[in-house]
């Protein structure tokens, strides 16, 4: 095989499978039709909900994680803001009593901002309740510190990343679900959202970004050697169409430098006719899911 097919191979080896897309949008259904049949008198299946996060990006890999938000009328939010004390403490029990109309109580969980769903199989769900705004952004509750509101734009992130995963030959959301599979691996401080955030940076300016898996090795090569000159000073970057900050959890440089030096390495096998050690020097980066 060659780069092109190893690449390939690993990009569609990230991709979740059709029944485990089938398992979420199904579940989404369900969660979204208990939302509306209480909050709007309706048995809509879609209506007052979207997903976000990173498999909102359309940059997950993993079901561990698939987020949601359910919007709930105005009236609701006025209830809750004018409690004494932590009003969106006692939102966020409202919607999970709600939900127990579905699921087991075994299943649920509260905490901060979300209701979670644990379903057996591991495709779990995270329900942030909100309230829409007339930008079309969002205010939610968070139960820490006493209780407050804020606000969320995700629409706009899932907008910026389409549009820039259009104009780079779909490799944004590509580089996003290999650096996750790097993360994952090599165990790197990164949230999703930081690596979606720096791979939009990154991906803008790369010379090769309307190529294809042909050049995916330098694209690995390259992004590492991004990561690995970022200042390790930096706390935060600005998300992609929302501008909402974007904080570090660790320092990931030298995760990324350490993987810039094997893709080097990877790159060198491939170049002196050695494909199956540079297969080896891919994984060490990606792990199991590169092709061996």
């Amino acid at each position: 095989m060659s780069v092109r097919d190893d690449f390939s191979s690993f990009c569609s080896n990230l991709r979740m499978s059709s029944d485990t897309v089938s398992k979420i949008q199904y579940r989404y259904k369900q969660i979204t039709k208990r939302i509306n049949n209480d909050y709007w008198g309706s048995s809509s299946e879609t209506s007052h909900s979207l997903y976000v996060g990173s498999y909102g990006r359309g940059t997950e890999i993993w079901t561990s994680d698939i987020d949601i938000i359910v919007q709930l009328p105005f009236e609701v939010y006025k209830k809750y803001d004018n409690y004494s004390s932590n009003g969106q403490s006692a939102l966020l029990q409202e919607v999970k009593t709600v939900l127990k109309k579905t699921y087991s109580t075994s299943h649920l969980k509260g905490d901060g901002q979300v209701i979670g769903i644990n379903f057996t199989d591991g495709i779990n769900f995270e329900i942030v309740p909100a309230f829409i705004n007339n930008d079309n952004s969002y205010t939610y509750g968070d139960t820490n510190n006493g209780g407050t509101w804020k606000t969320t734009d995700p629409r706009k992130e899932i907008s910026a990343m389409d549009s820039r995963n259009n104009t780079t030959n779909k490799n944004l959301k590509r580089l996003c679900r290999m650096a996750r599979a790097w993360k994952s691996k090599c165990d790197v401080p990164m949230s999703g959202i930081l690596i979606d955030t720096l791979a939009y940076k990154f991906i803008n300016e790369w010379i090769y970004k309307e190529k294809s898996y042909l050049y995916y090795d330098y694209m690995s090569r390259d992004f590492f050697e991004f990561l690995k000159n970022i200042d390790k000073t930096k706390l935060y970057w600005l998300a992609p169409g929302s501008s909402r900050y974007v904080w570090k959890d660790g320092n990931f440089q030298s995760k990324a430098s350490t993987a810039y030096n094997l893709s080097l390495e990877a790159i060198e096998h491939e170049s002196h006719g050695r494909p199956i050690s540079s297969r080896q020097k891919w994984r060490e980066i990606y792990g199991s899911k590169f092709p061996s």
